[in-house]
């Protein structure tokens, strides 16, 4: 029982930051500032596309098999693999909410 109900605590605290998280995101992404660079077989882009949309924020995707200068734009960032996102010009390879908030606050000072 008690592993049982620190599970669903930790379940409950990592949902709850999530949302926080996603709210901040969505407030201070304005179109064009994330783009996503994703492959159509990549379940980690789907989970970066479910998480951006479900907390609204704006993204734009690109799918590296379907569009040629998009796949030029991906292997120009060297990149290793999908997701990987611009975010304001910024490559960060691999989707996590929090990178990307810290690169879209604005500068301390």
């Amino acid at each position: 029982a008690l592993v049982l109900g620190i599970t669903a605590a930790s379940t409950w605290w990592n949902r709850h930051r999530e949302a926080g998280v996603g709210a901040e995101l969505a407030a201070l992404a304005k179109r064009g500032d994330i783009r996503m660079l994703s492959s159509t077989t990549c379940v980690f882009c789907t989970r970066a596309r479910q998480f951006m949309s479900e907390h609204g924020v704006a993204f734009d995707e690109c799918f590296v098999e379907q569009d040629v200068a998009w796949a030029e734009a991906y292997r120009a960032t060297a990149a290793q693999g999908t997701p990987t996102l611009l975010v304001r010009g910024q490559v960060q390879l691999g989707f996590a909410p929090e990178r990307v908030l810290r690169r879209l606050q604005p500068a301390p000072g």
